[in-house]
């Protein structure tokens, strides 16, 4: 039992970063309705640009406030330059799949051309974990936890009471009938665009401390576990990508002492596989999309 609770705290950790790059995926999806596969390196560039803003002494939080504003606006440019023309022209899922492929590729490229394709630190200092009730983290790991909190209880008052965010949710409904009824559909886009990419850059970050050392490719694998949390919950539905990313976090971390690190992950996946045979379309599939 004792280990089952250490392993669940950390499980905290791992569902927070899960949770803030779930919800930004959601909310590119609901609205733009495609995957985007470079999602996984938009973290890993966040995290990159937090390394350079570390680099010039900006404290770490500091660092990854302005990592996660740099990467609201890349991700705006990028659908700009790179997707927009292809969602007005209803191109095909598979279309914008291999487009995406190709972004990522890009910034992969990006990446190790600027920064290498070694391993990279913060060099933040080594702490002793602290007693919390029944877990053991460290102040690093609290300040994920604090920090992901945070962003996501904004993301939950900006939906539920701005404007903005009621506008979101119409689009995310039905995109035809928000336009028809005078919603500025390209503003709400870009608007959510660039959400999107404040949270996947902070997720990056948060990503970036909790693994202690990064390389270009920090983005792939942690791409397919908020996948499964997405999926889990309900594609498309915010809340649904925070309960996913908790039950992919917590199943993952709690496997680890059990089945071994390499298979944390698969442990998951299969967790996630047995839920969906109860609810095909996720968790949250019977509620509205936000």
């Amino acid at each position: 039992m004792h280990t089952i609770l250490l392993s669940a705290g950390f499980g905290l950790v791992t569902a927070s970063i899960l949770a803030l790059a779930g919800v930004g995926m959601s909310l590119q999806f609901s609205v733009t309705n495609f995957v985007n596969f470079a999602y996984g390196d938009y973290a890993t560039m966040g995290a990159y640009l937090a390394l350079f803003a570390v680099h010039k002494h900006l404290p770490i939080v500091g660092a990854a406030a302005v990592s996660g504003l740099a990467m609201a606006l890349l991700s705006l440019l990028i659908y700009r330059v790179v997707f927009r023309s292809f969602v007005r022209q209803r191109s095909r899922n598979v279309t914008l799949l291999i487009v995406s492929v190709g972004v990522s590729l890009a910034l992969q490229g990006t990446i190790s051309a600027i920064w290498g394709s070694g391993f990279q630190t913060y060099q933040l200092n080594v702490q002793s974990p602290l007693h919390i009730g029944p877990f053991q983290l460290t102040l690093q790991q609290i300040l994920i936890i604090a920090i992901a909190a945070l962003a996501l209880a904004g993301v939950h008052a900006l939906l539920r009471y701005t404007i903005i965010g009621k506008t979101m949710r119409a689009m995310s409904d039905n995109k035809d009938l928000a336009e028809v009824s005078g919603i500025n559909t390209t503003r709400v886009t870009d608007l959510t665009w660039l959400l999107s990419g404040l949270l996947v850059g902070i997720a990056g970050v948060v990503l970036a401390i909790n693994t202690s050392s990064f390389t270009p490719l920090l983005g792939t694998q942690f791409l397919f576990l908020v996948f499964a949390g997405v999926i889990l919950g309900g594609i498309g539905r915010i809340y649904g990508a925070m309960l996913g990313a908790l039950i992919i976090g917590m199943s993952t971390e709690i496997a680890s002492p059990y089945v071994g690190a390499a298979y944390a992950d698969a442990a998951a996946f299969v967790i996630m596989i047995l839920i969906l045979l109860i609810r095909p379309s996720g968790i949250f599939a019977a509620k509205g999309k936000a």
